[in-house]
């Protein structure tokens, strides 16, 4: 029997999965996965959080409706605020990853039609046979906390897929078109959509799987206060 991955070989090992194995997961599983990404800490112990879990046909319709939308222009309808423009100092992290992934697929920078590929796989959610809508309750729309509630339950629910050998991605582009993510999802009107999670069995073939974020220094992100030099 395998030994299970500790705590610190998950949260290092884990990395985005983009490309993923014609492979069904179980509902057991899935519900596994998120009773122990639960146990997250919530403000006031609100648990604010839920989540729709969709495959098959209804999770092909979410994709289709997703990338119509976007190449017939409909304008973004995302659930949460987002930047106009994002400032240059995270804009250059995130154009730091575009080049690893286009790197590791061998996209060149003049190449259009495999760049636009690329972005299409995004609004469908990566062909994961498997996305888990997450929202939050609709009454506490306007507060941040809810957000932030949401963002720990996610990264749980990543880290906990991760030790059971499955792979996600965090991906936003899947919920481009709200409407289409409620209608197919089911999602109520009392709830917010907040992002959306792709999962499946990793793909060890596909390039993109391989490449690894660069992380910010310890001396770039922590302030230590009050402790002897």
């Amino acid at each position: 029997m395998t030994e299970a991955p500790g705590f610190d070989e998950v949260v290092v090992g884990r990395r985005s999965i983009r490309g993923f194995l014609d492979k069904p997961v179980s509902k057991e599983l899935i519900a596994e996965i998120i009773a122990v990404a639960m146990r997250a800490p919530s403000s006031f112990n609100n648990q604010c959080w839920n989540f729709s879990v969709v495959t098959g046909a209804p999770l092909d319709a979410i994709r289709r409706g997703n990338t119509e939308g976007v190449l017939a222009g409909k304008p973004d309808s995302r659930e949460f605020r987002r930047f106009d423009k994002v400032p240059d100092a995270h804009r250059g992290r995130q154009i730091e990853i575009a080049k690893q992934l286009f790197g590791a697929m061998g996209i060149a920078r003049d190449d259009k039609d495999a760049r636009q590929d690329w972005v299409l796989r995004g609004f469908r959610q990566f062909d994961a046979p498997v996305s888990i809508v997450v929202t939050y309750d609709r009454v506490l729309l306007g507060s941040d906390i809810a957000p932030f509630d949401c963002g720990a339950v996610t990264n749980a629910l990543v880290n906990a897929a991760w030790s059971r050998g499955l792979g996600c991605v965090i991906n936003s582009q899947g919920i481009m078109q709200s409407p289409v993510v409620r209608e197919h999802a089911r999602i109520p009107d009392d709830q917010v959509i907040m992002i959306c999670v792709a999962m499946g069995w990793p793909d060890a073939d596909f390039p993109a799987n391989a490449v690894v974020s660069n992380r910010k220094s310890i001396e770039e992100a922590v302030r230590f206060v009050g402790f002897d030099d």
